[in-house]
């Protein structure tokens, strides 16, 4: 994965953009745009600079816990991402996360932070889930993990067809989850609680 990003190519790049769109750069409110645009994407795509398993890496801090098949949630984790069809925001995102633990159990916070950096990526929805089940199977050793994401795209609502108001909904299910119905049921019941 690409570890640092050039903000002064990226700078240029965004100034090129202006410029053809037909922006005076050097006037007073556009002047500094082309750096903060910069330092903005550095700050957003950040996932990019990381793998996946890179990232489990970085936030596996588990703590031991007897086996047992009791179901851990994490709902409405607030994210946005960008589409990576038109780079536009993917925003009101709410993910909820599920997993059986496996002889241990994951620090709660650090559910939230692997849902927000598999988020800082040019990302199709149903990537993302895809995404944060991989990196919850690898720290938590678990191979029962449920995602579900439902959002709002400015790809369609705010150009194109413009239908606003418009959600989509994904999940991605790991394991039990796949098999059984009672147990996706029950993590359906929690998350519309």
């Amino acid at each position: 994965m690409k570890k640092e990003f050039d903000i002064d190519k990226i700078a240029k790049l965004v100034e090129g953009i202006l410029e053809e769109l037909g922006a005076d750069t050097a006037s007073e409110g556009l002047r500094e745009t082309p750096a903060r645009v910069a330092r903005m994407y550095a700050e957003v795509f950040e996932g990019m600079r990381y793998s996946n398993e890179e990232i489990a890496k970085m936030f596996n801090k588990c703590f031991s816990m007897p086996e047992n098949n009791d179901l851990v949630v994490v709902k409405d984790i607030e994210v946005f991402s960008y589409c990576e069809h038109h780079m536009a925001l993917m925003y009101n995102m709410k993910v909820h996360v599920g997993y059986i633990p496996c002889g241990k159990v994951i620090g709660l916070s650090k559910v939230a932070r692997i849902c927000n950096m598999a988020a800082k990526r040019l990302q199709l929805q149903e990537r993302l889930g895809c995404d944060i089940a991989d990196i919850m199977q690898q720290v938590t050793g678990s191979p029962d993990v449920i995602v579900v994401i439902e959002g709002e795209h400015s790809c369609m609502t705010a150009r194109g067809i413009r239908a606003s108001g418009s959600k989509t909904r994904t999940a991605a299910i790991r394991g039990l989850f796949d098999t059984d119905h009672e147990l996706r049921t029950e993590f359906y019941n929690l998350i519309k609680q």
